[in-house]
């Protein structure tokens, strides 16, 4: 099972709307191309198309209050800004963040196979005002 964290989720997560999203995706694990290259290992294949399986299964079926979703959607989804969607919303863009964050945590939480707690909330993601 792998273990998923809130960096790759959020890059990940326009993938739930927008399958083309993953064209020109990079794994991040994957050495530099102008490294040395050595004998594949299968075991270490890319894993990129199922973690977008897992997330868009995640969007689907776990328990994200509709407020996250909303602002989940539009932040990943359409790419506004935390203001733009505070105005869209109509709440400050403090409650966007606390929003976008607990949702992430919950995603996050959800694909772990943990139960979401206040310690996903802790670990907030980047401002992008």
């Amino acid at each position: 099972m792998s273990s998923y964290d809130r960096p790759m989720v959020e890059h990940l997560l326009p993938t739930a709307w927008d399958s083309s999203f993953a064209f020109g995706l990079v794994n991040p694990t994957m050495p530099d191309p102008d490294m040395p290259k050595a004998k594949a290992n299968p075991k270490h294949g890319n894993t990129l198309y199922a973690h977008i399986a897992d997330i868009k299964s995640t969007w689907k079926r776990a328990y994200i209050p509709l407020e996250e979703r909303q602002a989940l959607v539009l932040r990943y989804g359409m790419g506004c800004l935390e203001r733009e969607i505070g105005v869209i919303l109509g709440v400050p863009r403090r409650t966007v963040s606390d929003r976008l964050v607990r949702g992430v945590g919950r995603i996050v939480a959800h694909l772990n196979g943990e139960e979401f707690t206040s310690e996903w909330v802790s670990v907030g993601s980047e401002e992008n005002q």
